[in-house]
Formats: structure tokens, sequence, C-alpha cells
């Protein structure tokens, strides 16, 4: 208050240069790197060729030839825009045909197609809780599902990350309204798959409703590539909606929620994210539609990458470095301390080699870490100089890694 006992606005502008004040002091600043060219494995970035370890085009698809002809054809006759959001008049037959081989392809009655995962996890959350439910998630669960609890005004609980134990008491505790267990299908800063056959049966004794954020699993996880709830033997019963991005291991861009009718239905008829959304351009679509078609088809791809996995790790161990318990594309590296770790990445970077430099708060204070991530477009002896250049690091890194508490990706 002011010297008249009167309420004084808070400042805005101070606020934003106190909070960039500290991000600059903590080395938390995060910075933008623009990307020039870009081809299979390696970027051009601020005019450095690269090895790219740091993106998640985890089947390489992403500069797929078919994939570019297919877009390329399609932008020929429908566009390069939609026109208006599905509800009006953007849904294309492209996004239909898209919707129809995802939710046949993983055996699912019905799809909805989004812009982005995140705008998908919004809706669902939005769309199926109101206040007075709840929505139990594991504390490693993606930011979006986070947001997505907190707008639905939710009671949102979360339990110690892959904690079956500690979700069923949470779950005994929360007993009113309607319960939602949400959770990724594989964590995308840890890299572990999430114990889905026990939160299932979790979700069936309490008779709530499981939800898998497949985002980082499709394409890679399970039979035909289904992900992880198909790898855990889920079926859609007992995991009655999935989160399909295509962004990821199908190196195109957007997301598709894939789930039994009513809960389709009633996402596309109420969710505020998808109603009021101009629909994505149809010839990204026909590019995600052949996506789907090579993955099934080139099931060498994820043999291939599980090759590299193995031998990224193998690699790993032999130089004494501790990675995370993880059998993903996402390999994480503990390192602790933000400024050791830009001071590795940067060394990475001069020697030509793109890595993600993960810090809070994506990460827990003292969990800052390097996360490798694999690719189908990666070769031997790509994971060979790399573990190559991690080599001289390799005492450097160990001495300052923490003990963090994993990802804290909200």
């Amino acid at each position: 208050m002011d010297n008249d006992g009167q309420q004084r606005r808070i400042d805005l502008r101070a606020r934003v240069d106190s909070a960039l004040e500290r991000r600059v002091a903590d080395d938390l600043l995060r910075q933008r790197r623009t990307v020039s060219h870009c081809r299979q494995a390696h970027v051009s970035c601020d005019g450095q060729r690269l090895l790219d370890f740091a993106g998640n085009d985890y089947l390489g698809l992403a500069h797929h030839p078919a994939m570019v002809s297919a877009m390329q054809v399609a932008a020929q006759n429908c566009g390069v825009g939609a026109g208006a959001s599905h509800m009006v008049c953007g849904h294309h037959q492209e996004h239909e045909a898209l919707e129809r081989a995802i939710a046949q392809w993983l055996g699912y009655p019905r799809a909805l197609l989004f812009g982005a995962g995140y705008l998908a996890n919004l809706a669902v959350m939005q769309a199926l809780l109101q206040a007075g439910d709840v929505c139990l998630q594991d504390k490693l669960d993606h930011a979006s599902l986070i947001d997505g609890a907190r707008l639905s005004q939710a009671r949102l609980v979360r339990y110690p990350h892959a904690d079956v134990v500690a979700a069923r008491r949470q779950a005994q505790a929360h007993a009113e309204g309607a319960l939602l267990l949400a959770t990724d299908g594989v964590f995308s800063m840890d890299g572990d798959v999430a114990p889905l056959a026990e939160l299932a049966a979790l979700a069936d004794e309490q008779q709530g409703l499981l939800y898998v954020d497949e985002a980082h699993a499709i394409g890679v996880l399970g039979p035909d590539g289904r992900g992880s709830a198909a790898a855990a033997g889920l079926d859609p019963r007992r995991a009655p909606l999935l989160l399909v991005t295509l962004g990821k291991a199908l190196g195109s861009c957007g997301a598709v929620l894939v789930g039994q009718d009513w809960i389709i239905e009633h996402v596309m008829q109420t969710a505020r994210a998808y109603i009021y959304t101009t629909a994505m351009p149809p010839a990204l679509a026909v590019a995600a539609l052949t996506a789907v078609k090579l993955a099934r088809e080139q099931s060498w791809r994820r043999e291939k990458l599980a090759g590299l996995i193995a031998r990224f790790r193998s690699g790993a161990q032999a130089l004494g470095l501790q990675l995370l318990d993880s059998h993903t594309p996402i390999q994480p590296l503990p390192v602790g301390d933000n400024t050791r770790l830009l001071r590795i990445a940067q060394n990475l970077h001069e020697r030509g080699f793109l890595v993600g430099a993960i810090r809070p708060p994506s990460v827990p204070p003292g969990g800052a870490r390097l996360r490798i991530t694999l690719s189908a477009a990666h070769e031997p002896h790509d994971i060979d100089a790399l573990l190559d250049a991690l080599a001289p690091l390799a005492a450097e890194i160990a001495a300052g890694k923490g003990d963090p508490d994993h990802s804290v990706a909200g």
C-alpha cells in the first residue's frame, strides 16, 4: 500500500524484468536456435552443420520423399489452409481419411484430429472433467496434461513417478466425483515407460477412466508400432482413450485422439480447444497419413532404432556414463549443475553435435541433463561419433551429477 493506505498495482514490467534477471543468474535462460536446413540426421543450425541428437523424429520419416511428394500434390489440390474449424467447413476428406486410418491401425472405433497434442490434452480434460471430479496423474506427466486438469477445475492429484501403490492410496483418499487417470506412456524427459497394465487395473478397480498420452511411444513401441498401451496388452476397453501425436515418430504435425465412440463424440461436441480452432491444413493430413503407412510397412525402422539404442547404451556404459534406465529413443544423461550442463552442451556443439540441454523447470533443481534422442535416421557410425565426443567429458559429467527426483514436466 502507499502512504494513503491505498492498494498499489503491481508493475508488470518490473516483475518481468526481475524474472529475467533471475533466469540469467541461474543459467536458466532459454534461447531459440534458427535451423536453416535439415536433412535426415543433420541440421544446419545458426550456420553450423550438426548431427542432430536433440529432435524427436524417431523413425526418420520427416524428410521421407513419399511424405514430401504427397504433401506437395495435396497442396496443389486443396491449398495450404483448411479455411475454418472442423465444425464449420474446415473438415476435409483428407482429415477424415487420416482419422479413419489411425483408428483402424490402433484398433479403436473412432478418432478425432487436432492441430497439436497440447490442444488435444486441454480438450480432453475440459470436456470430460468438471469441478468436484478428480484427475489422478503421474508426477512426471507432460505439462499439457497438468494444465488441462487445472483448466477443467477438477481436483488435480499427482502421485510419485510410476508408483501404482501411491496412486491407489491417492484414488482411495479422493473418492468423490468422476475419476480420470491420466499418464504419459513414455515420459518425455526420463524416457521410461509407465506401468500401464497396473494403472489400467487401478482404473477398473476405482471405476475410473484411463487416458494414455502416447506422444513418445507411437510408432516406436508395441506390435506394429501401436504404442505403449498395445505393448502392455491393453485393448480399448482397458485403455479407452489414447493421444497419438503426429510430430514425433510420424514426422509430421498435429495429434489424434483415438477412443471409444461415446468419448470421441463428447469431446467433439463440447471441447472448446476443438470447436474454436482452425483445422490443420489438409495437405499436412495427407503427409501424416503417408507416415502412418510407412511406419506400418517399414518395421525395419523400429528394428534399426532398437539396435542403435542398445549400441549407445552399451557404449555409454563402457565409458562409465550413468544413463537413466530407458530403453526408448530418449536417453537422458544426468549432469546436475546448470552451468556445467551448458558448458558440456556447448563443447558438443563445437564438435558438431546438437544435444538437448534440459534444465529446470522441465526437471527439478539439480536435475539438469543431456537429453540424447536417437533416430532410425542415424547410422551406427553416428552413435560411435557421439560416444567419442562424450568420452573426454565423462569425468566432468560424473563430477557434477546430482541426485534429481527425475523430471517434472509440469
